[in-house]
């Protein structure tokens, strides 16, 4: 007979029954922290899987972030790159038009300065010419002896004056601006016709001043000496004036007005200071009496009307390179009016890359604002919360 635990009631329990009793109440209470242990397990492992799923989606997000900002630093890298390429064309086009600028204006600026050079060599050559002038009048005042000496004989005055005559032609005209001893349609032979431009008839010069009776003018060694040698000069004067105008004033063929060279200075003040009523009466008969330094003068003239009638010839030239400037111009303003317009552009895309870097920047700096650790902790400690309700409630 067993022994009796204890009495429930009526009903004695023994020692055997006491510890089956035990054990089954042990068993319940293990099953029981068992099912609990499973259930926290349990909702452990669901608020972790809760966990990483919201880690992966951040992860996810991130990673979409970056591979975002990783596309839009290649596109900005690419407009960078399309900046630089058209920066680069748009200096190479500037750097063109400004060496042919330059070369043109390197070319303008050589002619330029060819044609000071030849205008200086040419204002020299005057200057040097008149300064041989100068010495010759210095020379031939020194020597008036002389000359009275060589003009004494008829054909030595006339080689002599000639002579004077044709060195200060040769020396101011082109050989195609003048002849000497050229025949007229009369048969008179003047020694020299300067020709004319614009198809003008020729202008006459003589050279053989008469000088005897000058001589007799300058040997007078009495009043009534004097007196004849003036009447002489006047008669040989006015006769040889109307020679010219017969010989050589041809209507149609030769200037209206010809020239009578005087080979010396002294000779032509003399006779402008005390013959005047002489040279007015030259002056009628259309004869201009000349000096070596006025026949210089004239012809210096006549060089500048031919030059000017050559510049005339050459006006519709100058005028056509005048229009190839001028368009040159107005290409050079549309060009340039297309260079400030990409100008401007480049400006304008330059203004839009900064405003979208600047976006960048703001929203790289809301991501770096995102604090990732504080959110992963509270979302870790509201499923351990979750978890204890869980838990509580069973």
């Amino acid at each position: 007979m067993q022994d009796t635990v204890f009495i429930i009631g009526t009903r004695s329990v023994s020692l055997l029954e006491a510890s089956v009793l035990v054990a089954l109440l042990l068993l319940a209470f293990i099953t029981l922290l068992v099912v609990s242990a499973l259930r926290q397990i349990k909702a452990r492992a669901t608020s972790e899987a809760i966990a990483a799923d919201r880690i992966e989606e951040l992860e996810e997000h991130l990673a979409r972030m970056l591979r975002s900002q990783g596309e839009i630093t290649g596109r900005m890298q690419t407009m960078a790159e399309v900046f630089s390429s058209r920066q680069g064309d748009m200096m190479r086009a500037v750097n063109e038009r400004l060496d042919g600028m330059g070369h043109k204006l390197g070319l303008s600026m050589a002619d330029t300065t060819r044609q000071t050079h030849d205008g200086l060599r040419q204002l020299h050559e005057r200057l040097a010419v008149i300064d041989r002038a100068q010495k010759t009048i210095t020379d031939l005042s020194g020597q008036v002896g002389q000359l009275q000496a060589i003009l004494a004989n008829k054909q030595t005055r006339g080689a002599f004056g000639q002579g004077r005559m044709e060195a200060i032609i040769q020396d101011q005209l082109p050989p195609s601006g003048y002849s000497f001893q050229a025949t007229l349609s009369s048969g008179s032979r003047p020694d020299c016709l300067v020709h004319m431009p614009n198809g003008a008839p020729p202008l006459a010069i003589d050279a053989k001043f008469p000088l005897e009776a000058y001589n007799l003018l300058r040997k007078a060694q009495s009043e009534e000496e004097l007196k004849q040698a003036q009447a002489q000069f006047r008669r040989d004067f006015t006769k040889h004036i109307q020679d010219i105008r017969e010989r050589y004033l041809i209507p149609g063929e030769t200037q209206d007005t010809a020239f009578l060279f005087v080979p010396s200075e002294s000779v032509f003040a003399e006779l402008n200071e005390n013959f005047e009523d002489l040279v007015q009466k030259a002056h009628r008969a259309r004869v201009v009496i000349v000096s070596p330094s006025l026949l210089m003068l004239s012809i210096q003239v006549i060089q500048a009307v031919l030059r000017d009638a050559r510049m005339r010839e050459q006006a519709h030239l100058i005028q056509a390179e005048v229009a190839h400037l001028t368009a040159d111009i107005a290409r050079l303003n549309d060009r340039t009016g297309k260079l400030q317009a990409h100008f401007a552009q480049a400006s304008k895309d330059i203004d839009q890359i900064l405003i979208s870097t600047d976006k960048i920047s703001k929203r790289g700096r809301r991501i770096e604002e995102l604090d990732l650790g504080e959110e992963r902790g509270e979302a870790m400690s509201s499923s351990g919360e979750r978890v204890r309700l869980m838990a509580g409630e069973e």
